[in-house]
C-alpha cells in the first residue's frame, strides 16, 4: 500500500537550463548527436515547465532502459512509405518520438502550405511525450494543428474486465491573434498513466475514479492501479473516442493497434510499435489566416469574459494555465518530483553522463 509524503519531501525546485542540459547529457552519452539529444531534452523539459510532469523528465529512466535493451532505436530519419500529395505515410523505424514527431508534423505543415491541409500518418513509432508540443508546432506555423497517438491497451470496454484500448492522447492547437495558442491536450482515460506512476513513486493515494485494481475494482492505491486498468474519461464516450484514435493512428497507417502496441514499462527489449497521426490545416488557403486569427481570438475573449460561478475569479481557455505556468517556471525555476530528479540522476550515472553542477535551487 502507498503512504502519503509531504509536498516538501516529494518536490524540488531546479533551474530549467540545468535540467535540460542534464537530460541532454544523458542522451548524448547514449550515442545521440548533441543536436538530437538537445531536441529530446527540450521536449521533456517543456512538459515539466507546463506542469505535465507525467510526460517530463520522469520518463528518462524508462527511455534509457529501452534504448539499452533494444526496444527503441537511435534512428532519426523518417522513411516515406507512401506520398499522396496532401497526405503521407511514414515509417519512424522505431526511433524516439521526440525526433520523429517534429519531422512528421513538419511534413504536414509543408503540405498544408501547398494544399490547405497536410496529414502525416506514422507507423513503427515510439512514445512521443506530450502531444501538445506537436500540435503547437503547427499552430506556431500559423496552422491549426492536431496530433494523436495510440498506446498499449490500458482500458476495458464499458462493462468489460480486460484491457482492449489505450488511453490514447489527442491534442488540438489553435493560433490566435495575440496571446498563447488555444491548446487542448488530453488522454482518453480519466488521467494519464504517468500521473498514477508519479503518485506511486511519491507514495501518494489516488482518487478512486482514476483506475481499478487487477480484478477490476476501483482503487485509491496507486501501486495497485499500475497493475490494474485505467478508467475512461466520461465513461463510454471516452472509450469510444479512444477506440477511434486507434483507428486513425494504427489501423489507418498499417502500424500497430490494440495489443500490437507494446507496453513502455515492460518488455524493454521489444519495440513499442505505436502509431501517430499529425494533421495541419492552413487557414491561409481556406479564406485567410488573419480573419481566422481574429475569429479565434474573439472566441477566446468570449470564453474569458463569460459569467463566472460564485467564488470563481477567472476563467481559463484550454492550455492557458499550462502556458502561464511555463512562463513563470522559466523565470523562477521548475518544480519536479524528487523521485523524478532521483531517477534522472540515477540514469545519468548508469550511462556515464557528466551532470552539470548548480541545478538544484531548493
Amino acid at each position: 500500500m502507498t503512504t502519503q509524503a509531504s509536498d516538501a519531501d516529494r518536490r524540488v525546485l531546479v533551474r530549467p537550463a540545468w535540467l535540460e542540459a542534464t537530460v541532454s547529457a544523458v542522451f548524448t552519452a547514449l550515442g545521440f548527436e548533441p543536436v538530437d539529444a538537445g531536441r529530446i531534452a527540450a521536449a521533456l523539459v517543456e512538459a515539466d515547465l507546463r506542469g505535465v510532469s507525467s510526460h517530463g523528465v520522469m520518463l528518462v529512466p524508462m527511455y534509457v532502459e529501452r534504448l539499452n535493451s533494444g526496444g527503441v532505436t537511435r534512428e532519426r530519419e523518417l522513411d516515406v512509405v507512401h506520398d499522396a500529395g496532401a497526405a503521407l505515410v511514414v515509417d519512424a523505424r522505431g526511433g524516439m518520438g521526440q525526433l520523429s514527431s517534429p519531422q512528421a508534423m513538419g511534413h504536414a505543415i509543408e503540405r498544408a502550405g501547398r494544399y490547405g491541409i497536410g496529414l502525416a500518418s506514422v507507423r513503427n513509432a515510439h512514445h512521443f511525450g506530450a502531444a501538445s508540443r506537436w500540435a503547437m508546432q503547427a499552430a506556431q506555423a500559423g496552422c491549426l494543428g492536431i496530433a494523436m497517438s495510440n498506446t498499449t491497451p490500458l482500458m476495458p470496454a464499458p462493462g468489460g474486465a480486460e484491457r482492449v484500448v489505450g488511453n490514447n492522447p489527442l491534442a488540438i492547437a489553435v493560433p490566435t491573434e495575440d496571446g498563447p495558442e488555444i491548446v487542448l491536450d488530453m488522454a482518453l482515460s480519466a488521467v494519464a498513466l504517468g500521473k498514477i506512476r508519479l503518485a506511486a513513486s511519491a507514495g501518494r493515494p489516488i482518487p478512486d475514479s482514476w483506475a481499478t485494481d487487477a480484478s477490476g475494482l476501483p482503487t485509491t492505491d496507486a501501486e495497485d492501479a499500475v497493475l490494474g486498468m485505467l478508467l475512461p474519461a466520461a465513461g463510454h464516450k471516452g472509450f469510444g473516442l479512444a477506440l477511434m484514435i486507434d483507428v486513425l493512428t494504427g489501423v489507418l497507417s498499417g502500424g500497430g493497434w490494440g495489443d500490437q502496441v507494446r507496453p513502455l514499462y515492460r518488455e524493454p527489449d521489444r519495440p513499442n510499435d505505436c502509431a501517430h497521426l499529425f494533421l495541419a490545416i492552413d487557414p491561409g488557403l481556406l479564406g485567410g489566416i488573419e480573419g481566422f486569427r481574429q475569429r479565434s481570438s474573439a472566441l477566446a475573449e468570449r470564453v474569458r469574459g463569460s459569467a463566472t460561478a460564485p467564488g470563481v475569479d477567472r476563467l481559463y481557455l484550454p492550455g492557458e494555465i499550462e502556458a502561464e505556468r511555463a512562463q513563470q517556471q522559466r523565470r523562477n525555476g521548475v518544480l519536479i518530483e524528487r523521485s523524478g530528479l532521483d531517477g534522472l540522476l540515477a540514469a545519468a550515472r548508469t550511462v556515464g553522463a557528466v551532470v552539470p553542477t548548480g541545478g538544484v535551487m531548493s
